[in-house]
């Protein structure tokens, strides 16, 4: 197939009027199709419907101490929650602190803290001139919306297939004591699906911050989440590199079960050195009288073990799998070789992302929307909401079903190359332009 960008404009003036014809009749059909968010389907939630059913009113409700579930009591979680999710994060029970349904909730509780109380003494980052936080791009659109929400300087540091360039992380860090933290997502990271490297994580353990309540915020949301029985991504645990390389404090690690179980109804977790937990726990005997010691008792009754939480979630991946074949199928089938996009290829995770040619992301978008396909809106990926090449969107093929699905991504390709024809037929007219403006002045 040729290029799109090796066409001359009577070529791109054909297929575009090809496309446009196209376009038409996909919009005729009254789509309302949604991948804008990462969910799981239906079909994925009936996999925990056994949680419902763990407890009953006649159950023992105590926990393996015969603390009372039902009551007051174990603020920081009972103890087989712990081992369950520290099994799940890798890390000793006594490095966990179970939390309520949602790790975005512990993470936005984290940085609040630290805004009006510090981090284990230091000063509270609200009396300080600037605060900012490192940011991998593309990355997760609700890390941003936190630190945005508090007013935090955001500065972006690329992601590649290893994990941020720690080139820039460890400059920025040694020089500026402005800068407070970093948000990583370490595996099948949101978007791009990439996992990060040994020498990453090795180098993140390492890290000589200018602040010494520099914190990196390690969200290990897809940890278990594998598309593949074989093929699947290692990450190194990153609180044992960070123990031997004499660094123990420098990083919260966040876990939850809300993709694993029911989201909003999951649990979660930090994971970090006992100085750090025990400030968290200074604030938690204040902050609340416990978090729900039920649904932490039925998710360890429904699950049991590690080999429990992996034999459930490779039903997940039977259910992913295949949708995540056929975007990548489709991708590959109708833009392979056009030089009109590029786009990741995950091991597990829940997303895809993809790169449009620079300048097209939000008309792509605009133009899904129109044929009746929501994506995730173009800029999301990025602090603020600004892509500075307008190229990322981040696809979620989880929540549609295959049929859904397939139609979905038929949209999507068919809104890329409209949008890319357009696009080159604009910068022909603006080189013309161009040329015909240096000639009229030159000669």
């Amino acid at each position: 197939m040729k290029k799109y960008s090796d066409m001359s404009r009577e070529e791109l003036l054909a297929l575009k009027a090809q496309l446009d014809k196209e376009y038409a009749d996909i919009k005729a059909q009254g789509l309302a199709l949604d991948m804008s968010r990462g969910k799981p389907a239906a079909d994925q939630l009936d996999l925990s419907m056994g949680l419902m059913d763990v407890l009953s009113s006649d159950s023992d409700l105590k926990c393996e101490t015969g603390v009372d579930c039902r009551n007051y009591g174990v603020i920081d979680g009972i103890p087989e929650a712990k081992r369950l999710l520290g099994e799940m994060s890798e890390v000793d029970p006594d490095h966990i602190i179970i939390y309520g349904n949602s790790s975005l909730n512990v993470m936005f509780d984290s940085i609040a803290r630290s805004m009006t109380h510090g981090v284990m003494g230091n000063t509270p980052w609200c009396k300080l001139d600037k605060v900012k936080f490192l940011c991998p791009v593309p990355g997760y659109d609700r890390h941003f919306k936190i630190t945005e929400f508090f007013g935090i300087e955001m500065i972006n540091v690329p992601m590649t297939p290893q994990g941020p360039d720690m080139d820039m992380v460890e400059k920025l860090v040694s020089e500026d004591a402005a800068i407070k933290g970093i948000w990583c997502v370490p595996k099948y990271s949101n978007p791009q699906g990439y996992t990060y490297s040994k020498e990453t994580v090795e180098r993140f353990a390492r890290l000589k911050p200018a602040a010494p309540d520099f914190r990196i915020y390690w969200d290990n949301a897809y940890s278990i989440h594998h598309l593949y029985d074989e093929n699947q991504d290692f990450l190194v645990e990153i609180l044992e590199e960070c123990t031997k390389a004499g660094n123990p404090d420098i990083v919260y690690k966040f876990t939850s079960t809300s993709k694993v179980s029911f989201p909003g109804s999951g649990i979660a977790a930090v994971a970090a050195s006992k100085a750090n937990l025990e400030d968290f726990r200074s604030y938690m005997q204040i902050q609340t009288i416990g978090h729900d010691k039920l649904n932490q008792l039925r998710h360890v009754k429904f699950f049991k073990d590690l080999d429990g939480l992996h034999a459930h979630m490779r039903k997940h991946a039977a259910i992913i799998r295949p949708k995540f074949e056929l975007v990548l199928d489709t991708l590959e089938k109708e833009l392979g070789g056009l030089g009109i996009g590029e786009w990741t290829k995950p091991h597990g995770g829940y997303f895809i992302s993809f790169d449009s040619m620079e300048g097209c992301a939000k008309a792509i978008v605009a133009k899904a929307k129109e044929a009746g396909v929501v994506l995730t809106g173009a800029g999301a990926t990025y602090p603020y909401g600004k892509d500075p090449k307008d190229s990322n969107i981040r696809i979620a093929p989880s929540f549609p079903t295959l049929e859904d699905l397939g139609k979905a991504a038929e949209v999507f390709v068919l809104c890329v190359k409209l949008t890319s024809v357009e696009k080159l037929l604009e910068r022909l007219k603006q080189n013309k332009l161009y040329f015909t403006f240096r000639i009229n002045n030159v000669y």
